[in-house]
């Protein structure tokens, strides 16, 4: 079994039987002498990472049932996900911290337990204040599932295993949010709002047996905790993540609100910045941007991150707003993107130990701008084949990208850092999300605006080529046909402006290509390979 050159990760990994051994092996084989159960800590790791995925998108479709039931307005209603969105950004980077200070297995399986439980408290909740702080809670304890999944699966994996280990890892991150509207959907018709809730409670009792039966531990180690360093980072999260939730309803820097979030942010970004290059242990590691490859695959993540989740911020509301689709027929003809994605992460596992990543992050990246050209061609009178095509493109162009940068983020990086540096990576992820939808809504309402006004110029009386011509403006008894002409402009101009928003996602992911040049292909170890079956 191939040896990990950094001696450093030695120190990382005890398991329960303690600290007696005199030459610790690497972080991938046990130290009590028993082999790991790989496929039963990879099975419940990843339970519990598309447990808090689909999290992430399940809600969405269940909030004008919610809404109704709890007796809310809309702007209430939205605090339902943005308290969660903004727990977990302030918690994402704290994780580093709290597995590295009381263990990684204690904090993996608290978290568990506490994104199970509130989950079961946001199903039962009878009012609006307290949803909104059960889903705070599941947002806090839910933050440290997905980085510390990603680097229990490179510690229990060799070198030459880590493609497929982030192509199982990748499965659960991204199909997760592709899939939570089909299934917030289903549930929510057949059942209630309530089982979107529910149905974390099985998910997250298996993955806490199973984690608590196989997972090993981590050395704690007193590593000083930067107070400073962390509250500034939190407000900066916290802030921004506001700001970009509510300026579209507050209609951005014309909202006091709006300004006071933006200056905090910026204020708390700059303190942050300042305090860690000045202080003896910053909240986040200096290091970790010493190195050139987990830097340039951060760089990656967040585009890559902005592109996926504004995709499928837009598709959806087009299809139910605008094609009259209902809310399961949406989730159905969206979801083939999912089988893409679980296509790629098939093919590409066996792929990234074999040939140059930056060739499958390449053709992974083409593939996207591909689907996306074929989107700027979306009108109001297609058919389903052209969504479903170019779904599944962009699936599979994703599942190659995603994990290739998934694994070259790592592959040069010290394993000591690895946990802070998961979590980092990450949150990395999320911010590139909250910013990509942010602005591609911003886009979509504006450009719909614009549109509707430079369509509407040539809408007159005297417009011959109108079939209401004429009386339509002038007949009270014909008040109807001219709503019916103002919806059509309307649509006509929202379908414009997304495909305005499709052409910037293009535009982004050509952008990244060069960067590619950056990367450095990880060096291949020698050795026999690990066998590609888990024990």
């Amino acid at each position: 079994m191939a040896e990990i050159d950094n001696s450093s990760a030695l120190d990382e990994v005890i398991t329960e039987a303690g600290e007696g051994a005199a030459s610790p092996p690497p972080p991938h084989q046990s130290l009590t002498g028993k082999p790991l159960n790989r496929t039963l800590i990879t099975f419940s790791s990843m339970a519990a990472t598309i447990m808090q995925a689909l999290d992430s998108t399940i809600a969405n479709v269940a909030l004008p049932r919610m809404q109704g039931t709890l007796s809310a307005t809309q702007d209430q209603m939205s605090w339902v996900l943005t308290s969660y969105i903004i727990a977990a950004a302030i918690m994402i980077p704290l994780t580093g911290w709290l597995a590295g200070r009381f263990g990684r297995k204690k904090v993996f399986l608290i978290s568990i337990v506490g994104f199970t439980v509130s989950s079961a408290l946001c199903g039962i909740a009878t009012s609006l204040p307290e949803i909104v702080i059960f889903r705070l809670l599941q947002g806090m304890s839910g933050a440290a599932l997905v980085p510390l999944s990603q680097a229990l699966l490179f510690d229990i994996n060799p070198p030459e295993n880590h493609g497929k280990a982030m192509a199982m890892w990748g499965v659960g991150v991204t199909l997760g949010p592709v899939l939570g509207p089909l299934l917030g959907g289903w549930l929510t018709e057949n059942y209630s709002w309530n089982w979107v809730f529910f149905i974390n409670v099985p998910i997250g009792i298996i993955a806490f047996l199973g984690l608590s039966a196989s997972m090993p531990e981590t050395r704690p180690h007193n590593q000083p905790f930067d107070f400073t360093g962390f509250i500034s980072l939190s407000l900066f999260m916290g802030a921004l993540q506001l700001c970009l939730d509510r300026g579209e309803l507050k209609d951005w820097f014309s909202s006091p609100e709006i300004i006071l979030e933006a200056l905090v942010s910026m204020t708390a970004l700059y303190t942050f910045l300042v305090h860690s290059l000045t202080h003896r242990h910053p909240f986040v590691s200096l290091k970790l941007f010493a190195d050139a490859n987990f830097l340039t695959a951060n760089v990656f993540i967040f585009l890559i991150g902005a592109v996926l989740f504004a995709t499928l911020a837009l598709v959806p509301p087009m299809l139910q707003n605008d094609m009259n689709y209902p809310v399961m027929m949406s989730g159905i003809v969206t979801a083939p993107r999912g089988a893409g994605t679980m296509l790629s992460m098939m093919v590409v596992g066996r792929l990234v130990g074999r040939y140059d990543p930056r060739l499958i992050i390449a053709t992974g990246l083409g593939l996207m701008a591909f689907s996306l050209w074929q989107m700027m061609g979306f009108n109001l009178l297609m058919d389903q084949n052209l969504i479903v095509i170019s779904g599944i493109l962009q699936g599979f162009g994703i599942g190659l990208a995603y994990v290739p940068v998934s694994t070259v983020a790592f592959a040069t990086l010290d394993p000591a850092l690895r946990n802070e540096g998961t979590a980092f990576f990450n949150l990395q992820r999320n911010i590139g999300s909250a910013i990509g939808i942010s602005i591609v809504q911003t886009l979509l309402t504006r450009n719909t605006q614009f549109m509707h006004e430079r369509l509407g110029e040539h809408i007159t009386p005297w417009h011959t080529g109108i079939p209401l011509y004429g009386s339509v403006f002038t007949d009270p008894d014909r008040a109807t046909d001219l709503l019916s002409l103002n919806q059509s402009i309307t649509g006509q101009a929202s379908m414009i402006a997304y495909l305005d928003d499709y052409k910037l996602m293009l535009w982004l992911t050509l952008v990244l290509i060069p960067l590619l040049v950056i990367i450095k292909p990880p060096v291949r170890r020698a050795g026999p390979p690990e066998p590609a079956v888990m024990e």
